[in-house]
């Protein structure tokens, strides 16, 4: 294979995303547009107003982590009831976030990404598919997104297979989508039991295998997740055979802990980690990154990162600065343009 075709190759890869709780919790640090935070596991069940009807049934775990919880009353017939009001609350919580006006996290994310790429989400909240409607405005040369645990702004009509934004119907019968299930926090979660899950799944695991970047965000790998991180991992592949590819981490942790956690999907020194997105390669070298990563790596390129995104832009600011990015990718099929190379050596 020439060397131009290589390039070519490598520079269309997928660029895969997969998002964790963290990432929301970035999105909207200081509450979403109603001023509501997104909440970790533990004490959630306060959160919830359910502490009384929890309190009744005599736990024996003795945690406050909504997995724990969850899933020993799922494991307890005589607790259909309450589980059922837990699954309930749980849902209309999530489904009450709204995102606020001015650009997140998640705005620059899915504009820093396009078609090629994958955005995956272990995540119920709506606030990505909100992103994702706005921004959409502004090009539509954006990322798959596949979600792994369900969500709550998704909706399905299940006679035709169908789906959409939750409050959108079917384009064949008319009828309201009804609301996708949510894959709730049991240990043994079972990922091929709802089609839209497994399908979510099978998307996720295709474009992984091809990706050539994998960047993680704000997601900490729990022990709950064995079988999540088992799929990822056989999708990925041996890291012997990924001695090319890049791993990003996108977390507020020490680097030793990230390293240890996703050891098993790292090769050698291919990886980075980074506390802010706006540090990352989506950050830095938005619509991109894959473009830039290679530059970089493989012909020995210098590029500048200061001429990325930055966290005080306007969506109007976005839409100027992507615009030529958007109008290079619209007009050429071959390697895109990289904006990001340095003019000079320093």
């Amino acid at each position: 294979m020439k060397a131009e075709e290589f390039e070519i190759i490598m520079k269309q890869r997928p660029h895969v995303v997969l998002l964790g709780a963290g990432a929301s919790v970035a999105a909207i640090p200081n509450g979403d547009k109603n001023n509501k935070r997104t909440s970790v596991m533990d004490g959630f069940i306060e959160k919830l107003g359910m502490v009384n009807a929890i309190d009744k049934v005599s736990l024996k775990t003795k945690s406050n982590n909504l997995e724990d919880i969850y899933s020993e009353l799922k494991s307890r017939p005589e607790c259909d009831e309450i589980t059922k009001e837990l699954e309930k609350r749980i849902y209309e919580y999530f489904y009450s976030f709204e995102i606020p006006d001015d650009p997140t996290v998640y705005d620059f994310l899915l504009l820093s990404l396009t078609k090629k790429d994958l955005v995956a989400t272990f995540n119920w909240d709506p606030l990505l598919l909100q992103a994702y409607t706005r921004v959409s405005r502004i090009t539509n040369n954006l990322p798959e997104l596949a979600f792994l645990h369900g969500n709550v702004f998704v909706g399905l009509c299940n006679e035709h297979k169908r789906g959409g934004l939750i409050y959108s119907h079917c384009s064949i019968c008319g009828k309201p989508f009804e609301p996708t299930k949510l894959l709730y926090p049991v240990k043994e979660k079972d990922y091929n039991n709802d089609p839209f899950i497994r399908d979510s799944w099978n998307l996720t695991k295709h474009y992984l295998n091809r990706a050539y970047m994998f960047t993680i965000f704000g997601y900490s790998a729990p022990k709950s997740d064995v079988s999540a991180i088992k799929l990822l991992k056989e999708a990925w592949g041996a890291v012997d055979n990924r001695s090319l590819e890049e791993i990003e981490i996108i977390d507020i942790k020490p680097e030793e802990e990230l390293r240890e956690t996703w050891d098993a999907f790292i090769h050698s020194h291919h990886y980075s980690t980074h506390s802010s997105f706006f540090d990352s390669s989506l950050g830095r070298f938005p619509r991109r990154s894959c473009e830039a990563t290679f530059d970089r790596l493989m012909n020995v390129q210098w590029l500048d990162g200061s001429k990325g995104y930055k966290q005080e832009m306007s969506f109007k600011d976005i839409k100027t600065y992507i615009n030529d990015l958007v109008h290079d990718e619209q007009k050429n099929n071959g390697v895109l343009k990289n904006p990001y190379l340095a003019s000079t050596l320093l």
